[in-house]
């Protein structure tokens, strides 16, 4: 049994509301508030998170607010206490251009969030492209930390992720506070980034909705920039937990001319834009082969046949289509599949078959 106590709640004031513009361009409203006393924090900034949450609550300037942690860690306004409002005071609006660009906001159709569309040229998304780019779990670039990319993208010397690669030590001694074995350090850490993976590359190209898990599938699914670039929505819905919306942002982020222009840019400047296995994939036994897997096997676990599907070459799909070559059936395999695949004139094979195709 679990017992799950009220928070603890607090009033104050609301003095005013703020933008913050993330490195997607999510424009995210941020209470400013008097500073008030709860969970044994002072707390005097809470998020409003979207549009739709500062009109639920009809904020208006000046409010007399209540405060909860939710979870006892994130502060949020939980309602307005509107008998002390004065009759003068002006509703919060939720603005129609970016506070920092000033471009036009897009909220897109079923989201909450408003978003700057200027993603090349929006200042904090560019720094925080950089951040994310340069990110432990990333392209681990050591010494490229926020502080460090605030003053180069006040200097000039850095303004999309190519200008990285670019610098030069006499560029960072000109820069104050900067001497020899920092500038080298950085430049180090810079020159070491380029032997990144071809899945951390993806994941630090700051495709929305494209984790560290995301960007691996794709990866597997398909191993080099260039094969990715050119798949299309349902070849992408097809690879296992991509759903729409991944595949949908993938294949935008691919029509921008901008970044495209930036992929070319980082892989004359040495990234890995395919897996190092790409070769050994191309000449393996399935090479070009495209495998649906269900069902249960003796040889193998789900995950480990699937991972012996892409390690010969093959493409693992979630779903019956007639771009499918193959169904690998195991035990208590679904009947749907099965007459789906005889009815598209699929090949169905056994876990037997399958390892004789590898040749073992």
């Amino acid at each position: 049994m679990a017992y799950k106590f009220k928070a603890e709640e607090a009033f104050t004031r609301l003095k005013d509301v703020v933008y913050q513009v993330g490195r997607t361009g999510a424009v995210t409203p941020v209470a400013v508030l008097d500073p008030v006393l709860i969970s044994g924090t002072t707390v005097q900034r809470a998020s409003l998170h979207n549009a739709d949450q500062i009109e639920r609550l009809h904020l208006h300037l000046g409010d007399r607010v209540s405060i909860e942690k939710g979870g006892e860690i994130i502060p949020k306004i939980t309602g307005v206490d509107v008998t002390q409002r004065s009759p003068d005071a002006s509703p919060i609006q939720f603005p129609t251009e970016c506070p920092e660009c000033h471009s036009p906001l897009h909220r897109m159709e079923g989201e909450a969030q408003h978003y700057c569309i200027n993603s090349m040229a929006c200042p904090p998304q560019i720094k925080g492209k950089i951040a994310h780019f340069a990110s432990r779990k990333a392209m681990d670039i050591e010494g490229l930390g926020q502080e460090t990319i605030d003053l180069l993208f006040e200097a000039g010397l850095v303004r999309n992720l190519t200008d990285i690669y670019k610098l030069q030590k006499e560029d960072l001694l000109q820069l104050d506070r900067w001497a020899d074995r920092s500038a080298q350090n950085l430049l180090d850490g810079i020159q070491g980034s380029k032997q990144q993976p071809f899945e951390r590359v993806l994941y630090a190209l700051g495709i929305r909705y494209v984790g560290e898990t995301v960007a691996k599938r794709l990866a597997r699914g398909y191993p080099s920039i260039h094969s990715l670039r050119s798949a299309t929505l349902e070849n992408l819905i097809e690879l296992d937990d991509i759903g729409e919306r991944i595949a949908q942002s993938v294949v935008a982020f691919f029509k921008q001319p901008d970044q495209l222009h930036q992929i070319l840019e980082l892989e004359k400047f040495g990234l890995k834009m395919e897996s190092v296995a790409q070769e050994s994939l191309q000449n393996g036994p399935l090479s070009g082969l495209t495998f649906v897997v269900s069902g249960v096997f003796q040889e193998y676990s789900r995950d480990g046949i699937k991972k012996a599907v892409e390690e010969a070459g093959g493409r693992v799909v979630g779903s019956i289509s007639g771009s499918v070559n193959y169904l690998l059936a195991g035990d208590k395999m679904g009947p749907a599949k099965r007459v789906k695949a005889e009815k598209l004139g699929i090949q169905i094979v056994d876990e037997s078959q399958f390892i004789s195709m590898l040749g073992k």
